[in-house]
């Protein structure tokens, strides 16, 4: 689910290590290199506002644990098979079962699944709730109140391939203009600054529906699915190799609401690093759960 993430891009494998435990208390400190360094470990990410809330807060996260994280982005497609393919750690951003179901299809049995970190996601279209239709079944009686047209995102993007199912299997009468999450996000602010209708591919938790009344248009052929969830992924072998990074992963779960404060803070003016900074200040037992701690 997407504003880039001010983010540092790496190129392959990081060499992974691990420290150990004392007692039953594990001691979360990433092994430094020869320099002295920390231990770096590579998120794949998407480059949306969600994944940029994740990445950002797991980066503070890590480095209280003794380790380097850095967050590599790209297109979703590219994401899957770079955990596949073992080019990035881990992966936070997966939307399931529908959004990402068929990237997760390709490429399931070279990714090792670790848990839900987010209930109660969703992918669909939506519309302002001024706009006096309800469904995608609606929405080529009205075809020219949209200029027959569906704002999108980029093109790779999981909803955009359920879009253009729901266009053939609806037989909508529309184009999908793909583009990028601004982009989207500035065609709807224009139109409700006017008043004009528009309809948009959009996914929750997101800023937007903070921001701005909006509402999903029923799918009743469920081209995109109920309700969602997040899930967290790993390269193959990484449990194995840095077991504290994997238990962090363990314990990582949170609620969109949290996900939905870092990116509406975002739209507001503040940076990525100071948005997720002031999330982890503002709780300090749910991170201290993360890390084994509490």
């Amino acid at each position: 689910m997407f504003f880039i993430i001010g983010i540092i891009v790496c190129a392959g494998i990081l060499a992974a290590g691990c420290t150990g435990q004392d007692g039953n208390q594990q001691t979360m400190v990433g092994k430094a290199t020869d320099t002295g360094a920390k231990e770096k470990v590579v998120l794949i990410a998407i480059p949306y506002d969600t994944e940029t809330s994740s990445g950002n807060v797991l980066k503070l996260v890590f480095d209280q644990a003794g380790y380097d994280l850095d967050i590599k982005a790209v297109d979703v497609g590219l994401a899957w098979q770079g955990l596949a393919e073992g080019s990035g750690d881990f992966f936070v951003g997966a939307w399931l079962p529908t959004c990402h179901g068929q990237y997760l299809e390709s490429v399931g049995d070279d990714i090792e699944f670790v848990r839900i970190n987010m209930q109660g996601t969703r992918c669909g279209l939506a519309v302002p709730s001024y706009v006096t239709i309800d469904s995608i079944e609606e929405l080529n009686s009205v075809k020219d109140k949209f200029d027959e047209t569906i704002i999108g995102i980029g093109p790779g993007a999981g909803i955009m391939r359920g879009t253009d199912t729901a266009i053939e299997d609806y037989g909508l009468d529309y184009s999908l203009q793909a583009g990028s999450e601004a982009g989207m996000v500035a065609s709807l602010k224009s139109a409700i600054k006017d008043g004009d209708w528009v309809v948009v591919t959009a996914w929750s938790p997101h800023w937007k529906f903070v921001k701005w009344d909006l509402k999903y248009l029923d799918d009743p052929r469920n081209i995109y699915g109920g309700e969602e969830y997040i899930a967290t992924y790993t390269r193959k072998g990484l449990a194995d190799e840095m077991p504290e990074v994997y238990a962090i992963l363990e314990r990582f779960h949170w609620e969109a609401s949290d996900m939905e404060s870092i990116m509406l803070d975002m739209n507001e003016g503040m940076t990525e690093e100071e948005a997720a900074s002031k999330w982890v200040n503002e709780h300090p037992g749910q991170v201290a759960e993360w890390l084994g701690k509490a």
